[in-house]
């Protein structure tokens, strides 16, 4: 992959968000998958002046292998669950099964939203662009689900926003979403922590004191408007 590119996140959210200020996307949601997104996130809803919130996606394991996903959980304004079609036929799994299995994901995902955001609903986002945010690509499992969840809401577009991603991933995505903003795409590609001089894991209370600190800039923008 060579030398990283990036010095850290809140670099490569500045440099991500240079470039979707050049999209001529308005009036847009930011929505950051946590919690290595969050970072990358709050630089681009600083720049764009938007409001920020999370989206959370949870995988749901096949039964006996837990590393394939037989769909996904993902909340929002109305929790969606994805099913891999696929693989529920390949182990003679229904869709009401599939149903069972997401529910202590989805109290899991409660649990974690009100963690990071003191109980605030999710932002509506049916007729807004969306701009999808994390700090990079591996597989791209996780937000691909974000994207068909975001579509069953009625959002009006979907813009995937990340520092880095390999090539075959960033093909599935552009299919996909209305647009696709990728700074670096290296071959080979090793790991998205290889695209950073400084990786660290981002914890819980960064990404609370950054959603606090984005919230309160919000109240102050409506206030004044």
């Amino acid at each position: 992959m060579g030398n990283p590119e990036f010095k850290d996140r809140n670099e490569a959210g500045e440099l991500l968000a240079k470039a979707l200020l050049n999209s001529g996307v308005e009036n847009p949601v930011i929505l950051a998958m946590p919690r290595g997104g969050v970072p990358v996130a709050a630089r681009i809803a600083d720049a764009l002046g938007a409001p920020l919130d999370l989206v959370f996606v949870r995988k749901i394991g096949a039964p006996g292998q837990p590393e394939l996903a037989l769909g996904a959980v993902v909340d929002g304004d109305t929790p969606q669950i994805v099913v891999n079609d696929d693989v529920a036929t390949a182990f003679g799994i229904r869709d009401a099964q599939v149903q069972a299995m997401a529910e202590p994901l989805l109290v899991e995902i409660e649990h974690r939203r009100k963690s990071y955001l003191t109980g605030h609903a999710p932002l509506p986002v049916a007729g807004k662009s969306a701009i999808l945010v994390d700090d990079g690509i591996a597989t791209g499992a996780s937000i691909k689900a974000a994207i068909e969840a975001l579509r069953a809401r009625d959002v009006r577009k979907i813009i995937v926003a990340v520092p880095v991603a390999p090539s075959d991933a960033l093909g599935e995505l552009e299919a996909l979403a209305d647009d696709v903003v990728c700074l670096s795409s290296p071959e080979p590609f090793l790991a998205v922590g290889a695209a950073y001089q400084q990786f660290p894991q981002t914890s819980d209370q960064e990404v609370i004191a950054l959603m606090q600190r984005l919230g309160q800039l919000e109240t102050r923008r409506t206030a004044d408007a």
